[in-house]
């Protein structure tokens, strides 16, 4: 099956959702090859579910397409080592306005943060954009863009078009960040995007490590405008 199979018959299973509940879509993105924590999602109502199969620290957070933050709502716990603390999380952040559900997932070690995203620019199509996370991005707008697909080779060059690209290469005595898995997902996204069934991708943040990495946060609109979406 193709990416653009994989992504149709994904999508098919939420026929008619602009906006993808976070924990499925990871759960596409681990099925893509792609690094993103273990996690179940909690509809607002529902009975609590098992949640035994997850390791310990977990984190909560809240899911809605009305809550365009979940810091600014408040709507994040981190933390929670053990099943009491992750119950009390839930319940508490079940409460907050407009929430829908929350997601209950392993929480990841910090590491080098950085943006993955995807959009359809109305001149150029599908484009792929990179850039280091938190002030970098914040306040010196350093990013970089990118026509999709790309190939491996283009991901590299991508990379390389940061301002702030030494802090992916060990600066001053850190660790490199794995930019092997970088690239991996730089494509994966690019060729999400190419297929032209989404609107957009947002992964913010990703989390790279000396080895590997980890998509923490993530966000797809889908092209509801396009006749694509067919029941799996």
């Amino acid at each position: 099956m193709d990416r653009r199979d994989e992504l149709r018959h994904f999508l098919g299973k939420h026929a008619g959702t602009k906006v993808l509940p976070e924990q499925a879509l990871k759960e596409f993105l681990r099925e893509s090859g792609l690094p993103a924590p273990a996690s179940l999602y909690l509809p607002l109502g529902a009975p609590f579910p098992d949640f035994s199969h997850l390791s310990y620290p977990l984190v909560a957070k809240v899911f809605s397409p009305k809550i365009p933050s979940k810091t600014d709502v408040g709507g994040i716990r981190f933390g929670l080592k053990d099943a009491a603390a992750a119950a009390s999380a839930c319940y508490d952040l079940m409460s907050i306005k407009d929430v829908q559900g929350v997601i209950l997932e392993e929480q990841a070690q910090p590491g080098t943060e950085v943006i993955v995203g995807g959009i359809i620019d109305p001149q150029f199509g599908p484009v792929v954009m990179f850039g280091l996370g938190g002030i970098f991005v914040e306040l010196f707008h350093d990013v970089a863009f990118a026509l999709a697909p790309l190939t491996r080779d283009d991901a590299f060059h991508l990379m390389e078009q940061l301002q702030s690209y030494r802090l992916l290469t060990g600066y001053r005595g850190a660790a490199p960040c794995d930019r092997e898995t970088l690239a991996d997902i730089l494509v994966t996204i690019s060729e999400l995007m190419a297929t032209g069934l989404l609107e957009e991708i947002d992964l913010n943040p990703v989390a790279l490590y000396p080895h590997g990495a980890m998509i923490l946060d993530a966000k797809m609109l889908v092209a509801l405008s396009s006749p694509h979406v067919s029941s799996p």
